[in-house]
């Protein structure tokens, strides 16, 4: 997942050769039923993972029994699904910055989370400090990483240059291996976008956590949709922004009552 490429370091006034772990970001092309659906600039790392929860995800298949087989080759990743004649989209780019879908959210076609799964204050803190490390990070600090967890048991890690990436691949991993993903958890190292909340929402995934920052809109689509999303989930401390009631603690210490 990385080269070991020549640079020139500098330490204040001193200047020497070297060489510095640098994190691989490669093209790869998805075909659908022979058609062209995107391309994906990420690390070339468990795609079929990662294929199968894009194709979740962006709502592009129901089941992974709707995948008949797919294929890795070179820089294409090929798949054949039972409907050959399902009415794709038109294809996109998927930047390494972003990842992103380029669906507006609207949240009143977006599935709500029901789900009374819970987690405690200590199982996110225990699982931040655990799980958001990584050797590949230590040697190059370009990759974001994404656990699926149930409570504390951590059931599939990603490491991708692309949060978006990384958290289908995880998804992906899930609807592969027939993990029941309403009692699922996911953390995150960056930030959380509206764009990894639908993501959840789609997967059915109740609480979303990261080290990190979130943004307006992914509070907003949390809020509405019934989705728990928690940010800055480091050293003693985290900031709970939406249905706090699954945050096992969290509705207490507040002087508040979790929803019937």
């Amino acid at each position: 997942m990385y080269k070991n490429l020549p640079c020139i370091r500098v330490d204040g006034d001193k200047c020497e050769k070297g060489r510095h772990e640098v994190i691989d970001e490669v093209p790869l092309a998805l075909f659908v039923n022979g058609r062209h659906v995107m391309t994906a600039m990420m690390s070339p790392v468990q795609l079929e993972d990662f294929v199968t929860g894009y194709l979740f995800t962006e709502q592009i298949i129901k089941s992974v029994d709707e995948i008949e087989s797919i294929r890795i080759e070179q820089n294409r990743m090929s798949v054949i699904t039972k409907n050959l004649f399902k009415v794709l989209g038109p294809k996109k780019t998927i930047l390494s910055g972003c990842g992103g879908s380029t669906s507006f959210i609207d949240t009143g076609k977006l599935p709500k989370i029901t789900s009374d799964y819970t987690i405690s204050t200590a199982d996110i803190l225990n699982a931040a400090k655990a799980v958001l490390t990584s050797e590949l990070h230590v040697r190059t600090g370009g990759i974001h990483i994404v656990a699926l967890l149930d409570r504390t048991k951590v059931l599939a890690v990603s490491e991708d240059i692309g949060r978006h990436n990384a958290l289908d691949r995880v998804i992906g991993f899930a609807l592969r291996n027939t993990i029941n993903l309403s009692k699922t958890w996911i953390l995150i190292s960056g930030r959380i976008s509206s764009e990894m909340v639908r993501k959840c929402l789609i997967a059915g995934i109740p609480i979303i956590v990261s080290r990190g920052a979130t943004t307006t809109l992914a509070v907003e689509t949390a809020e509405k949709t019934g989705l728990t999303l928690v940010g800055f989930a480091r050293s003693n401390k985290m900031v709970v922004y939406t249905h706090p009631h699954r945050v096992e603690g969290a509705c207490a210490a507040a002087g508040m009552s979790a929803p019937e």
